[in-house]
């Protein structure tokens, strides 16, 4: 049975659930899934675990997140992004100091209120089916933390090259989970008083797996199997590390508690070995586990 992460780069057009269809056909196995939904228009990295690594992705998604992105200035969708349609249009007054203070205010930690059409759950229900149904969704705000919101270069809208009057920016962000592009893109336009919305979105990175290392999904259906990354590197790579003996390992299955290790926040447990035990995380001068991949029985 396979146990491990593919790290994915998700091709335009195709949604997270399309991706996972995919590798189950590849992979022969229904146990996969996803950490950390893309929308259809955004590509880059997408992570998925196969067998027990499905108990990573909770974690995973937990995780920074870097993205590059165009915003275009002048417009308002009724997604936030270029998949939806214009409700308004205004001239756009967005020069240098202007547009660098309105970006400077929204770096940092900020409260964001996501899309209406996100993934959020209102009373059991995706945000975007309520919309869908004719619903008037208002999301309430959430904090969030953009490490980095940086402006690459402004491009004109019609050619894409380069103009420093351009109304499209071309942007990076580093971000904590649950941030929305778009909705930095929304709120970016709104400040600006000319409105804006997401043109393009690249996920270049997930914690440490980068785009960089990800496979498009022609490579990955060559590669099958080979291209699923070990459970204990997968967890090696994302987790601080923490090497225990027989006897501890022992404990870790049967869940009995190990003292703490001084490790700040989740960990990964190996056995002697190298396998990858459990993820856990010191609290009150005990390990407590968050995840137990092999359990005793």
């Amino acid at each position: 049975m396979l146990d491990g992460l593919v790290v994915l780069d998700k091709p335009q057009g195709w949604t997270s659930h399309d991706v996972v269809a995919r590798a189950r056909r590849v992979l022969r196995t229904r146990k996969i899934g996803h950490a950390g939904t893309l929308d259809p228009m955004a590509t880059g990295v997408l992570l998925l675990g196969v067998g027990r690594a499905t108990k990573l992705l909770g974690h995973l998604a937990l995780t920074s997140k870097e993205y590059e992105a165009v915003i275009r200035l002048g417009a308002t969708t009724i997604t936030d992004d270029a998949e939806g349609e214009v409700v308004d249009e205004r001239p756009v007054d967005a020069p240098p100091e202007k547009l660098a203070a309105a970006v400077a205010a929204l770096t940092g930690d900020i409260d964001q209120v996501p899309s209406s059409v996100s993934a959020v759950k209102v009373d059991g229900k995706r945000a975007y089916a309520r919309v869908r149904a004719g619903e008037d969704v208002v999301l309430a705000a959430r904090r969030v933390t953009v490490s980095a919101f940086e402006l690459r270069g402004r491009l004109d809208r019609a050619t894409g090259a380069p103009d420093p009057a351009g109304t499209d920016l071309a942007v990076r962000v580093a971000c904590s989970s649950g941030t929305y592009i778009r909705a930095l893109a929304r709120d970016l336009g709104a400040a600006l008083g000319c409105g804006g919305h997401l043109t393009a979105l690249r996920r270049t990175s997930v914690g440490p797996f980068a785009v960089t290392e990800a496979l498009d999904m022609d490579a990955f259906a060559e590669r099958a199997a080979a291209a699923v990354r070990p459970l204990a590197d997968a967890v090696a790579t994302a987790f601080p590390s923490r090497r225990v003996d027989d006897a501890q390992a022992a404990a870790v299955a049967h869940g009995r508690r190990l003292p703490a290790a001084g490790i700040s926040g989740p960990y990964g447990v190996f056995a002697a070995d190298g396998a990858a035990l459990a993820l856990a995380e010191d609290h009150a001068g005990e390990c407590r586990y968050l995840v137990v991949f092999a359990p005793a029985g």
